[in-house]
């Protein structure tokens, strides 16, 4: 098995991680990007992009990377209260009357931004491509009323975190573009950043095929009943969704979900990263005081869909709550399958890991797991 890419002296001990990810812990196609002050010290590929007919990852292959594109979304918004245009202390209904239905005229951008709303799910039936389309989830998630008293308690927002986050930005926006144009016009162009939330048909070629887990969890979890919240936001809507073959259609890569569907790199994600906590090639995305907003704990603790406990600021995940060898001061977000993207202010390290064989390991996804400890190793040697 080959690897590819670049890697600084000093980071060597992540070259080492990476490669026994393939020789030990099963991995299929992978790519690792470390960025540190700006700069790229770490640029990895290798394995298999499409394991059905042998092909290999190359150094421009794309993947799905899953709820790492929340962290993506994130981004965007905080770069709109950035500007002012977005308040986090705001009522929603304020940005977007219709939402105000059904006692939600209280609840803030930033219960929103911190899965405090209770909207974990959409309510009604639903076709697929009704649950691939704009409007009818928006409309619906303004129509329903909160599991929860908002503010109370917190709860994954497995993919309805990217409708309420999206259709906040696209109402405050002054050109009212969707999250993916805005990602695109706003961020991804200025910087070059090859990531996408709704991909472009020409770069269907680039993606790499995902390698489902072997079992379905869709359907362990209908063994637990109705009763099990996790169950009810998993597949929904429309009972739909589960990480199967249908994510390697064209017709999920096209859809704008901006919490479930990005596809990219893992160079694009830590490039971003990077963006967000120093300059990059002239840019710099968040300034230190809209990252230090962003990452202020909004809400921490046993979560009521994922029964575990997480901890969330203005839509990033804080800290060790989505990856046990993160520093307390990262934030970024996980992706469903072992994808991860973060920044750690404290050391100006910005990391992004992409992979497509899909696992769920209760105790932590090994492989991201040993590439992060690699590259803090790398950082304090002897440590």
């Amino acid at each position: 098995m080959t690897i590819d890419g670049y890697v600084a002296t000093e980071f060597e001990p992540v070259l080492d991680a990476f490669a026994q990810n393939f020789d030990e812990r099963g991995e299929i196609g992978a790519a690792v990007s470390v960025y540190l002050d700006g700069q790229p010290v770490v640029d990895l590929w290798g394995g298999l992009a499409d394991p059905t007919n042998g092909g290999r990852w190359k150094e421009d292959t794309l993947v799905l990377v899953y709820s790492a594109t929340k962290g993506v979304t994130a981004v965007c918004a905080n770069l709109l209260v950035q500007r002012g245009e977005l308040d986090p202390e705001a009522a929603v209904a304020t940005l977007w009357p219709e939402f105000a239905a059904n006692g939600k005229d209280a609840i803030t951008v930033g219960q929103v931004m911190s899965h405090q709303a209770g909207l974990p799910y959409v309510e009604g039936d639903f076709t697929l491509e009704e649950s691939l389309s704009w409007a009818p989830m928006v409309e619906a998630l303004a129509a329903q009323a909160p599991i929860w008293e908002p503010g109370t308690k917190h709860g994954y927002h497995m993919r309805t975190y990217g409708w309420l986050v999206g259709e906040i930005m696209r109402r405050v926006d002054p050109r009212h573009r969707s999250v993916g144009t805005f990602w695109r016009e706003e961020v991804a162009d200025a910087l070059a950043l090859d990531f996408w939330i709704g991909l472009p048909e020409a770069l269907e070629p680039r993606v790499a095929q995902l390698v489902p887990p072997r079992t379905d969890l869709r359907e362990a979890l209908r063994a637990f009943g109705d009763d099990l919240l996790l169950g009810r936001v998993f597949s929904n809507p429309g009972g739909h969704f589960n990480y199967d073959e249908m994510w390697n259609t064209r017709r999920l890569h096209a859809a704008e979900l901006p919490s479930s569907n990005g596809i990219g790199s893992a160079r694009g994600l830590a490039r971003l990263y990077a963006s967000c906590i120093g300059e990059v090639d002239g840019h710099r995305t968040l300034q230190p005081e809209t990252v230090d907003r962003a990452t202020t704990e909004r809400a921490c603790g046993p979560d009521e869909v994922l029964m575990t406990d997480s901890c969330f600021g203005l839509g990033f995940m804080l800290g060790s709550s989505f990856g046990a060898a993160n520093p307390p001061r990262a934030f970024g977000h996980a992706g469903a399958g072992g994808s991860l993207a973060f920044a750690d202010p404290g050391t100006g390290l910005a990391f992004g890991y992409v992979m497509n064989h899909l696992r769920f390991d209760p105790q932590g996804d090994p492989r991201s797991e040993e590439l992060v400890r690699a590259v803090y190793r790398a950082l304090a040697p002897g440590s």
